[in-house]
């Protein structure tokens, strides 16, 4: 789902060169120069959640344009993948307590469905929440929809997020829906879809809550569910 149009960056002019380098050199695929990137926004004093909402968000965006037009492969994408996890730490280690206090103790699991093994967006959604302060369950790859259910109640979670990059996997997202109307506990859980195939249209016809379309739809779409809720 398109949450509308995107905010602008709330970033300084003279920031907007680091914020620059870090996403040339993540797409470059260096690593190091990554590293060193986040290390100097960090000194800057640049805001650690706006760099994970909106220069994060978008790298994940560009690289996943790419590879769906066929101008990188999958071991770019794995690539770009480790080196996003590897910034985010260094970003997510600087954040105070206060920056993420808004959503703290609301809680989330997200995976990807069964049958599908694809990872980056998904970890990307799950990083960018726990930056903004939620309690993320990453349930990996290939999960079952009674194990998505099961850990929702575990972990008493507010939210079910699901990621499907394969049509032929898209149907497991709808399973979860209905196993959760089949147990009486769909008024328990938010249930948001995503994922390169995932549209508007398959969330209502499934009957899932909300859709997100991008990383930065994914996020916002969460807020809003939890403060609604």
């Amino acid at each position: 789902m398109n949450s509308g149009a995107k905010k602008e960056p709330p970033f300084r002019e003279r920031d907007k060169k680091l914020l620059d380098e870090l996403e040339n050199a993540i797409l470059s695929y260096e690593p190091e120069k990554a590293k060193h990137s986040a290390r100097d926004i960090i000194e800057k004093g640049i805001d650690p959640i706006s760099v994970m909402n909106h220069t994060i968000a978008n790298i994940a965006r560009i690289t996943g344009d790419k590879f769906e037009k066929g101008e990188i492969f999958l071991p770019h994408l794995v690539f770009v993948g480790d080196i996003l996890s590897e910034v985010s730490e260094i970003l997510e280690s600087n954040l105070s307590s206060e920056e993420s206090k808004e959503f703290s103790g609301k809680t989330i699991v997200i995976g990807t469905v069964e049958g599908d093994i694809h990872s980056i967006g998904k970890n990307i959604v799950a990083m960018m929440l726990k930056a903004n302060g939620f309690k993320a369950f990453d349930l990996g790859v290939d999960v079952k929809s009674d194990k998505f259910i099961e850990q929702a109640k575990e972990k008493n979670s507010q939210i079910i997020a699901m990621s499907s990059l394969l049509t032929t996997t898209m149907p497991y997202q709808k399973e979860v829906v209905e196993e959760l109307k089949r147990l009486g506990c769909r008024n328990l859980f938010k249930v948001v879809v995503g994922g390169g195939p995932i549209t508007k249209e398959w969330a209502d016809e499934i009957g899932a809550d909300e859709y997100g379309e991008d990383a930065i739809d994914a996020i916002d779409i969460c807020k809003k569910l939890v403060k609604n809720s």
